[in-house]
C-alpha cells in the first residue's frame, strides 16, 4: 500500500490531468509545463504541428475532393442525315442556335444540292460543358443524328508545368526589378545591361507561357464539336424504280458526253478523211482504167 503523501500526489496528478483535459480544445496542442525544457517545449510544439498537418492530410484524403484540379480537352464529332430540301435550314438553325448559347463559331461551309453531287454543310464550334446538351438538342431536332463519336485528352500535366513555369518566371522578373529599381547598390555600366537583356528574356518567355496558357485555357474550358451534315438518300417507288431514276438523271450528261466523244472523233479524223477522199479517187480511176486496157487486150 502507497503511503498517504504518495497517494494525495497521484491523486492530486490525476486531477490536474482531467482538468486539463476538460479545460483545452482538442485541436490545439496542449502547452508544456513550466517545470520543462525549452528543449522540451519545443519538441512538443513541433509534434503537434506535426499531428495537426497528418490530422489535415487524413481528413482531406477520403472524403474531400482531389486538390489538383483535372483539365479535359472533349472532342465531339457527329455526323447527320437530313433530307435534301431541309438540309440549308437545318444547317442555318444549328448555326442560329450556338449563337444563342456560350458558343463560338469557329467555321460553317454550306453545299447545296446540283445535279453532279449531293449537298452537304458542316460546322465547328466551341461549347461551355453546360450548354452542350442544348445544342445537341437543337441538332436533334432537325436532323437525324446518326454518329456520335466523342474524345478525352487530359492536360492537367500540362497545365500544371505552364502555370508553375510562369509563377517562377515572375519572381524572377520581379527579382530583376527590384535590382534595378535599388538605388542602394553601386553597379556598372555592364552590369545594368546584363540584367536589362535578362530582363527581357524573362519577360518574353512569361508572354509564350502566357499565350500558351491561353491556348489550353480555350482546349479545356470550352468543348470542341464539329457536325457534318449529309443529305438523306430517298428512294421513289421502291429499290427496282432507282437504277431507272438515276439512268434517267443522267441522261442528258451521258447524250452530251458522247456528242462530245462524236465531235473529238470527227474533229481527229476530218484531216485523215480530206487526204484520203484524193487518193481514194485517183486510185480508182487508175484502176478503171486498167480495167479497160486488160480488156482490150482480152
Amino acid at each position: 500500500m502507497l503511503p498517504l503523501s504518495r497517494t494525495a500526489a497521484v491523486l492530486l496528478l490525476a486531477l490536474t490531468i482531467g482538468c486539463t483535459r476538460n479545460e483545452v480544445p482538442p485541436m490545439p496542442a496542449p502547452a508544456p509545463a513550466p517545470a520543462m525544457g525549452a528543449s522540451r517545449a519545443s519538441l512538443s510544439k513541433a509534434a503537434g504541428g506535426e499531428r495537426a498537418r497528418s490530422v489535415m492530410a487524413e481528413s482531406a484524403a477520403p472524403g474531400a475532393e482531389p486538390p489538383a484540379q483535372r483539365f479535359l480537352a472533349v472532342r465531339h464529332d457527329l455526323s447527320a442525315e437530313v433530307t435534301s430540301e431541309q438540309l440549308p435550314a437545318a444547317w442555318a438553325t444549328v448555326r442560329d442556335l450556338c449563337g444563342t448559347l456560350r458558343c463560338e463559331l469557329l467555321s460553317s461551309a454550306l453545299q447545296r444540292e446540283t445535279p453532279q453531287q449531293p449537298g452537304h454543310a458542316s460546322l465547328e464550334m466551341r461549347v461551355l460543358p453546360a450548354d452542350v446538351e442544348a445544342l445537341l438538342g437543337g441538332l436533334s431536332g432537325v436532323a437525324q443524328v446518326v454518329s456520335h463519336n466523342t474524345t478525352s485528352e487530359d492536360k492537367t500535366a500540362e497545365v500544371i508545368d505552364v502555370e508553375a513555369h510562369i509563377k517562377n518566371r515572375t519572381e524572377f522578373r520581379d527579382s530583376l526589378r527590384a535590382m534595378l529599381a535599388d538605388s542602394k547598390t553601386k553597379r556598372d555600366l555592364g552590369d545594368i545591361l546584363s540584367i536589362q537583356s535578362t530582363l527581357a528574356d524573362t519577360q518574353a518567355q512569361l508572354d509564350s507561357g502566357a499565350t500558351q496558357r491561353k491556348v489550353l485555357e480555350q482546349q479545356t474550358s470550352k468543348q470542341h464539336l464539329t457536325i457534318n451534315f449529309a443529305a438523306k438518300r430517298v428512294l421513289v417507288g421502291g429499290t427496282s424504280y432507282s437504277p431507272i431514276r438515276g439512268a434517267l438523271r443522267n441522261a442528258g450528261a451521258v447524250l452530251a458526253e458522247s456528242v462530245g466523244a462524236l465531235i473529238t472523233f470527227v474533229a481527229v479524223a476530218l484531216p485523215w478523211l480530206l487526204l484520203a477522199v484524193p487518193v481514194l479517187w485517183v486510185g480508182r480511176l487508175l484502176w478503171r482504167r486498167r480495167a479497160r486496157t486488160q480488156k482490150r487486150i482480152d
